[in-house]
């Protein structure tokens, strides 16, 4: 089966551990364990909980415990709603794989995670791209999504909040989505992985797994929770659908590790401490960033209201990973290039690392540009 190149990981993949300052990281700043703990309100002799487990497959859809702290992040999950995977990468790939089938359409926004087009493009699926713009906030044209989702359309793949835009998509647009789908008989992929870093209120964005009754939502503990290495997420799912996918689960997964289901538990049991934590983090660090890009004259772009990442728009002529290659090379500092997300001419940054990482980073950044446009002739 031929899949295309995953740009983004293929970009990170190369460059990752060769940049001082990566800006290009998308997790809010990582916790360690002793920070897991303290924010958890335990400590070290907590860790001899873990000591009895037998390293057994343990519970194969995920732990009850477990299923039980994921549904309370939802409005009308059950346990019997969800289930486990290894992060939302594995989430994501699962759905597509048991729900779509050689020839079904399938919808998927651009930009996004390349997993929701290029994953039913390989199994022979009809893909249509609905592009993002940013004259719109990089928010989808209903309009045009009605006119893409003919009768018999099988899946809608959407992300909210969006990577790499930062755009969100409220209630009211997520009930017109789920309204297009119905009429066209399709499921709604939701990609919910930046999920409780939103810019106001408590931080966690309506997910479209309570709103539609084929809504189908994703995420996991990696970038809302600072905990990727946990490699752990999950699908919040009508129950038809979650054995459906646990079919295909068996062949790819088994089960997660055990002492990541006990820590992801832990960790889910005091979610308004671990967001409230993230939350302090992105809010301050795109006011950085804001105050940043408002005096740089070379860059443009569409304010996030959520997530942890943003698209800055250049406008002198260089491509984006000829861009990104010489920052790195000159200054250390990483970037994501625009080429990597089908988004050329555009960079992403990630702004919820180290406020001292991000605010060094953007320094070098500025005098890269300055550097960069001058020799332009622009």
């Amino acid at each position: 089966m031929y899949i295309k190149p995953f740009g983004v990981e293929l970009w990170m993949n190369e460059f990752e551990t060769k940049c001082e300052l990566n800006l290009a990281e998308t997790c809010v700043d990582s916790l360690t364990i002793a920070e897991l703990l303290e924010i958890c309100g335990r400590n070290d002799a907590t860790l001899s909980d873990i000591l009895p487990l037998r390293m057994s497959y343990g519970a194969i859809e995920g732990s009850d415990r477990l299923r039980d702290a994921i549904a309370t992040l939802y409005d009308a999950q059950g346990r019997e709603n969800i289930l486990v995977t290894n992060g939302t990468i594995g989430a994501n790939s699962l759905v597509h794989q048991a729900l779509v089938s050689h020839g079904d359409r399938v919808i998927s926004v651009v930009p996004t995670y390349q997993q929701h087009y290029s994953i039913p493009e390989s199994i022979g699926a009809d893909v249509h791209l609905l592009r993002l713009r940013e004259e719109n906030g990089f928010l989808p044209d209903l309009d045009e999504l009605r006119t893409m989702a003919s009768p018999g359309t099988r899946l809608i793949a959407i992300n909210n909040p969006n990577n790499p835009t930062g755009s969100l998509m409220g209630r009211e647009m997520l009930q017109e989505i789920a309204v297009i789908a119905r009429d066209a008989g399709a499921y709604v992929l939701s990609d919910e992985v930046y999920r409780g870093t939103n810019q106001q209120g408590d931080g966690m964005a309506v997910s479209m797994a309570d709103i539609y009754e084929k809504g189908i939502s994703t995420a996991s503990m990696s970038k809302a929770f600072s905990l990727a290495g946990l490699r752990l997420g999950w699908i919040a799912a009508p129950r038809e659908v979650i054995e459906q996918v646990a079919i295909h689960r068996d062949y790819n997964t088994i089960s997660v590790s055990m002492i990541s289901d006990h820590l992801a538990a832990m960790a889910l049991e005091s979610t308004p401490s671990l967001l409230a934590r993230s939350q302090a983090i992105t809010r301050t660090n795109l006011g950085i960033l804001a105050d940043w890009v408002a005096q740089e004259p070379r860059i443009t772009w569409v304010r996030p209201k959520s997530g942890t990442t943003a698209l800055l728009k250049y406008d002198f002529e260089m491509p984006s990973r000829e861009f990104c290659v010489k920052l790195l090379t000159e200054t250390g500092v990483m970037l994501t290039p625009g080429s990597a997300l089908d988004m050329e001419g555009y960079l992403r940054i990630g702004y919820a690392n180290n406020p001292e990482i991000l605010q060094s980073g953007l320094t070098r950044l500025s005098e890269f540009l300055l550097k960069a446009g001058s020799g332009s002739g622009g």
